[in-house]
């Protein structure tokens, strides 16, 4: 009877973690899915990121185990949710203030489905696999839309005439200038897709180039950048590869690669976005002359106008609902006008937050980035998986979108466990040969 009783127990084991792995396996190909369609469009990865949450939801019901106390740091996002939500209260506008609560529900639920989801070396590189797959097509997209509009932005101006050696040639340059000086990337916001760029780099830049895939797939991800064109990234590739020259302990291979880091400096300076860079910046007091161009003078003015609300209001904040609408009308009383046409957020995720929910919000978000910074202290990789997450949030609200919250509120889960595979392992391990 007891040999009968424990078979029916094994048997109803068995069963159950069969349900267990369905649910899993699911779970982690809606994730893989989301991550390819990430850099094409967030509202085709969307309906695969929502999946993802319902499924891993289900887990938590079904799973047997308890969360271990020791990754109890997951749970500051959900608390960072929290405080957003308290905000509601405080808030007028409550509509916009719902939507955003709305969004940022990932940032609730998926650190706390990765208490009860366990995942291995495989599995997280293959997030970083279709992410970077997800970046080769868009890529390839963005690049003939770029193609296109240039053609027609030259048969469109009447004054090019190709009559001319000279002429030919100042017709690329200005060809050229417009290439790299328009959206790069219409499918998904410069910003963002510099950050996924910049974590894939982070993963392949950790192994020599020994084979021909891995050095065009590297050669490809520095062209995008060079294209995107976004300062923020220019300075996080800049710290990066600063820590992984010197994290090299063979001298010749060390000399080698800051030739390497040298010549492709003065190629990256030489982008037209950055080499006008001064000039766009130096005259930001005059308000009434900028345009798209200049977007370091319009987000310097941003940052401006957050700084004066944040000292109206610091304990905290406007709230959820409000704190745009604060940030707009103060656009409009210092004559920031193209700032106030365009309804600019704060450029800036831990201003943003201060506008949010003052500075209990901004402690929880610096302290999540002190407890990053404490677990990937031990070699350059982490630190520059650190640095690209930390400075992407100086210069975007990325917890505003969606595109962003869903990303962060994965990738940095991952890397606050104390078993961490993504911030530690799954770098040090092959990725594609």
């Amino acid at each position: 009877m007891r040999l009968s009783k424990r078979i029916i127990e094994l048997t109803e084991l068995l069963h159950r973690d069969e349900r267990d792995n369905i649910v899993l396996t699911i779970f982690w190909n809606s994730l893989y899915l989301a991550f390819f369609l990430l850099p094409l469009g967030i509202n085709l990865s969307t309906p695969f990121f929502i999946v993802s949450i319902i499924l891993g939801v289900v887990n938590i019901f079904k799973s047997q185990k308890k969360f271990f106390l020791y990754n109890k740091a997951l749970l500051l996002f959900p608390v960072y949710f929290i405080v957003l939500s308290l905000s509601l209260v405080y808030t007028d506008n409550l509509s916009d203030g719902i939507e955003l609560v709305q969004r940022s529900l990932s940032l609730l639920l998926f650190p706390i489905i990765f208490l009860f989801v366990k995942e291995d070396a495989l599995t997280v590189r293959k997030l970083f696999n279709f992410l970077l797959l997800g970046l080769i097509v868009s890529f390839f997209i963005n690049f003939a839309i770029a193609i296109h509009d240039s053609v027609l932005f030259v048969k469109g101006d009447d004054s090019i005439e190709l009559t001319s050696i000279s002429s030919l040639i100042e017709t690329l340059i200005l060809v050229w200038n417009f290439f790299i000086g328009a959206e790069f990337s219409v499918l998904v916001n410069p910003s963002y897709v510099s950050v996924y760029i910049l974590l894939v780099l982070s993963y392949f830049l950790k192994k020599e180039l020994i084979t021909g895939i891995r050095f065009f797939i590297v050669t490809l991800l520095f062209l995008y950048l060079f294209l995107l064109a976004s300062l923020a990234a220019y300075l996080i590739l800049f710290m990066m590869s600063v820590l992984l020259i010197f994290a090299v302990k063979d001298t010749s291979k060390r000399y080698l690669m800051l030739i390497i880091f040298f010549l492709g400096l003065i190629v990256f300076l030489n982008n037209p976005r950055v080499f006008d860079f001064y000039s766009r910046v130096k005259s930001y007091e005059n308000t009434t002359s900028y345009d798209h161009t200049a977007s370091e003078k319009s987000r310097i003015l941003t940052w401006q106008a957050s700084l004066q609300l944040i000292k109206e209001a610091p304990f905290f904040g406007y709230g959820v609902g409000d704190a745009n609408d604060v940030l707009i009308e103060k656009y409009k009383e210092l004559g920031y006008i193209y700032n106030y046409q365009n309804r600019y957020n704060a450029h800036n995720q831990f201003l943003q937050t201060l506008l949010h929910t003052g500075i209990i919000g901004l402690g929880i978000l610096v302290f999540i980035f002190v407890l990053l910074a404490l677990r990937m202290k031990r070699s350059s990789n982490e630190l520059a998986v650190l640095l690209i997450l930390f400075i992407s949030l100086m210069f975007e609200s990325m917890l505003v979108r969606f595109n962003g919250i869903v990303f962060f509120s994965i990738v940095i889960p991952l890397l606050l466990k104390k078993r961490s595979i993504l911030g530690s392992r799954i770098i040090r391990n092959n990725g594609i040969n």
